[in-house]
């Protein structure tokens, strides 16, 4: 059976090498499966210093961060950064981009955090990303969302801001270098671009650990003790952890997020390339702002849509359905995926002008 050409918005497809050592190791890691390998052993010890110094060396992460691996994803990471951020004016001010944002803004309420949403693009159903806003001073924290998953939205450059910047990188991590230093507390979920789901990275400023004024600050949700921990504080998700660690070496081998980030370029290209110039079809967001990683897309005839999923599901292609709150077509084109299964899509949308175009 062939492997499928998987556009789905995540869980993500991996490079197929990590799928086989992983799938070995679940077999055979030391003598024992990975699934069973005590979290105490030097051997998984090895494997979590690894995974996270190899988040530092792949982001060139400066001195004076910690990374950590916890349970949960970003929906953990939202409560998680509002609570660790809090100081003595509990404000917080909110980029408000997307479904994700507004959980982030949801969940820091939740914390009992004022929160200010110093722009928002939710006018035109999340199509672009707001810019030309101010973010003033009297702010715990800003908070911002990398990248927009359902709506198919980007920071291309992240704003500069006189508080501390919070940013959850879930769907782009890894996808293309970043300034981790402009950042004082960066955290996604691993699902998309690093490993299995069932983690979360945290790249921490260490000097901000310790200084939340949240009573009572549960001790699983404070990152100090977790980094005081080496992030071992308890039994960590060592699976996934074990898949990022190859991934990551993958990574590295392979020319890091640089050489990622022109091969994300050329897969997004071919797509929009083809969204932009086939009478069919057209997108939903405004160009500047279009995500590498999610592209998302209509027919302009509906009445072509039965048509059109059946000749993408021929020709082995999954998850390309959009999410409800835009409807059409997503395209996730996460790290893993090579060029060739963005052709393929390609070459369908083409075959479908020729017949109705």
């Amino acid at each position: 059976m062939s492997k499928k050409h998987n556009f789905g918005a995540g869980p993500c497809i991996l490079p197929q090498e990590v799928f086989e050592q992983s799938a070995k190791a679940v077999l055979d890691f030391n003598g024992l499966s990975i699934l069973e390998v005590s979290h105490r052993s030097q051997d998984f010890i090895d494997v979590m210093e690894e995974a996270r110094e190899n988040i530092k060396k792949a982001l060139n992460v400066p001195a004076g961060y910690t990374v950590l691996y916890l349970q949960g994803g970003a929906s953990l990471g939202f409560l998680i950064a509002a609570m660790n951020m809090m100081r003595d004016t509990k404000k917080a001010a909110y980029l408000n981009t997307g479904a994700w944002s507004k959980a982030a803004i949801k969940e820091a309420k939740n914390a009992g955090i004022a929160v200010t949403e110093v722009a928002s693009s939710a006018d035109k159903n999340f199509t672009y990303i707001p810019k030309g806003y101010t973010v003033g001073t009297d702010f715990d924290y800003f908070h911002s969302t990398s990248n927009n998953t359902i709506f198919g939205t980007q920071l291309h450059q992240f704003p500069k801001v006189a508080v501390p910047h919070v940013c959850d990188m879930s769907s782009d991590f890894l996808s293309r270098p970043v300034n981790v230093a402009d950042f004082d507390l960066i955290y996604a979920g691993a699902q998309k671009n690093l490993g299995p789901a069932g983690a979360a990275v945290y790249i921490v400023k260490e000097e901000i650990l310790g200084k939340s004024t949240y009573q009572n600050l549960p001790s699983y949700l404070n990152l100090k003790i977790h980094h005081d921990k080496e992030s071992m504080f308890n039994t960590p998700p060592v699976f996934s952890v074990y898949v990022s660690m190859l991934n990551l070496r993958h990574l590295m081998k392979n020319g890091g997020v640089e050489a990622m980030q022109k091969r994300n370029q050329a897969k997004a290209d071919l797509l929009y390339g083809e969204i932009d110039a086939n009478p069919l079809f057209e997108g939903t967001t405004v160009k500047e702002d279009r995500s590498l990683m999610n592209a998302t897309f209509v027919l302009k005839d509906n009445a072509l849509e039965k048509e059109f999923n059946d000749m993408w599901k021929a020709a082995g292609i999954d998850g390309l359905k959009g999410h409800r709150d835009v409807g059409g077509y997503r395209a996730s084109m996460y790290n893993a995926l090579e060029i060739g299964s963005v052709q393929v899509l390609v070459d369908v949308m083409r075959e479908l002008a020729k017949k109705r175009g």
